[in-house]
């Protein structure tokens, strides 16, 4: 067999480490490989009285004036996810100079859909209240998920009922950004979601893409392009064309290196060579004061 030259071995190193991140402990190996010394954590601050309406704060520790203020919710089909194991997150964009809030919220079979919006709502008024306590703006708050998570950031951001109880309205927010969101899925296909969504009586006016209006706050949306279990043409492609027919600003992008799953790992420090979600993520962010 013909040795490998260097370049080729330089090539194929960050695959072989990105293969190993994803097939061992991955979101234990994301926090411990993505630095910690940029920011500072306050963990478990309770947002509500069940033991799941907890969030962890993460500030930056070099910080020029208010910071803009982001609410991360996780995936995990609304049956799974711990905020801890999103620790990746809050030090990344924190290291950017934003305030991050990562927060747990009620899972099935405990609930069902609607109550980890209302849950949503909660953590992000939360965020809103204490921002400045923690050194953020509270007037640059943007709320943010992957997958099931972005389901419930785009439901916050998109229908006003969930943040009215909360005496808050959409307008409050700066933006958002959907990361490989289920924007538009009825009928519920997966087996795992199905009684998530009540179905077969699953409403109708549970799917974001029905609660677009001239209204609705800019969005940053973003995808795989080969998404194999959110499809993101008929997701983050419709809710896209939805937002642009009623003038709402709207980003589009869709990466092709990474799956449903790697596109949030690669807001992580070893994976980050896979697409520059961070950089897009923290710039859309950032540049908000610019957009005023």
């Amino acid at each position: 067999m013909p040795r490998l030259s260097r370049t080729v071995l330089i090539t194929l190193v960050p695959v072989v480490l990105a293969l190993s991140v994803v097939a061992c402990s991955p979101l234990g190996t994301l926090n411990a490989l993505t630095p910690a010394s940029e920011s500072e954590r306050t963990e478990s601050l309770s947002y509500g009285d069940h033991p799941r309406q907890k969030l962890d704060v993460y500030r930056p520790l070099i910080a020029h004036g208010a910071a803009p203020v982001v609410v991360f919710f996780y995936g995990g089909n609304w049956v799974s996810g711990e905020r801890a194991d999103y620790a990746f997150i809050g030090r990344s964009l924190a290291a950017h100079g934003i305030v991050t809030v990562v927060a747990d919220y009620r899972l099935y079979p405990q609930v069902r859909y609607p109550d980890f919006l209302n849950d949503a709502a909660q953590a992000v008024a939360w965020a809103r209240r204490h921002a400045a306590q923690y050194g953020g703006d509270p007037q640059r708050l943007f709320v943010m998920g992957h997958s099931a998570g972005a389901y419930n950031a785009a439901m916050v951001a998109l229908d006003p009922r969930w943040l009215a109880a909360q005496d808050m309205t959409p307008a409050d927010l700066r933006g958002w950004i959907g990361l490989a969101g289920p924007y538009d899925f009825l009928p519920v296909e997966n087996t795992t979601t199905r009684p998530v969504f009540h179905f077969p009586d699953t409403p109708s006016d549970s799917q974001p893409v029905r609660h677009v209006s001239r209204q609705s706050p800019p969005a940053l949306l973003i995808a795989a392009r080969s998404d194999s279990l959110v499809n993101p043409q008929r997701n983050t492609g419709h809710l896209a064309e939805a937002l642009r027919a009623q003038q709402v600003p709207v980003r589009e992008l869709y990466y092709d290196r990474v799956s449903h799953t790697t596109l949030i790992a690669s807001v992580a420090a070893p994976l980050r060579w896979l697409a520059p979600t961070l950089e897009d993520v923290a710039g859309y962010v950032l540049a908000a004061q610019a957009r005023d």
